[in-house]
């Protein structure tokens, strides 16, 4: 069990809260922002202290902590506040749900893996990556750093996802490929072919119908 300080007070810095505490041994016991953007003193009934001093406060040598902010900047932001915490001489907590169906294979620090995650054997997942529910992780594949796979994405058998790569919600990724760094992989994209570094796979919206719900026929 670790004593653990959360970098944030948005939603995800919430979230990351609420299952530490309800599925960790871990135990929350501040937040930290950097202090042009600290509003408030408390945040969930905890401290909110300035990043620049969270030091002196929480020292390293007794606490932890996670860093769980979004796929802001293509994860760069994420990757920035995991450096600078780890300059201050922070180790890191990763948290996999109970409720993940995990094998035990390599999973870096500053993880966070949500439920119903399925990470099948011989994987390796990198340092400071979000799986958010419900993903697929297919066998022999690789997460490298600072990625964030957004919710019910099937990544197939021995598949590479370059660093600092967001996809998402519902996107598929066939196997043996190779996913280039820093790639942006919109909603419902079907990935049949590697991927060169910084390509954008965006995905049209469905159009609306000219129709109204309540002229519809069969509803």
């Amino acid at each position: 069990m670790a004593k653990v300080v959360i970098f944030g007070v948005g939603q995800i810095a919430e979230i990351a809260h609420f299952y530490l505490t309800h599925d960790s041994e871990h135990e929350v016991v501040a937040f930290t922002v950097d202090r042009e953007f600290l509003k408030e003193a408390q945040f969930a009934g905890l401290p909110v202290v300035p990043f620049e001093e969270v030091r002196a406060l929480y020292p390293p040598e007794q606490y932890k902590m996670l860093v769980p902010i979004s796929y802001r900047k293509v994860n760069q932001l994420r990757a920035e506040k995991y450096q600078q915490a780890k300059q201050k001489g922070y180790a890191f907590i990763t948290y996999i749900s109970s409720k993940a169906v995990y094998y035990g294979t390599p999973v870096g620090e500053n993880c966070f893996i949500f439920e119903s995650n399925v990470i099948q054997p011989f994987t390796k997942i990198g340092d400071n990556c979000i799986l958010w529910s419900g993903n697929h992780i297919g066998h022999h594949s690789v997460i490298e750093n600072h990625c964030f796979i957004a919710s019910h994405v099937v990544i197939s058998g021995k598949v590479v996802v370059g660093e600092y790569t967001f996809i998402g919600v519902n996107a598929t990724v066939a196997d043996n490929l190779t996913i280039g760094a820093s790639n942006v992989i919109g909603a419902n994209a079907v990935i049949m072919k590697s991927t060169e570094p910084k390509a954008v796979f965006p995905v049209a919206q469905t159009e609306q119908s000219a129709v109204p719900s309540d002229k519809l026929r069969r509803f």
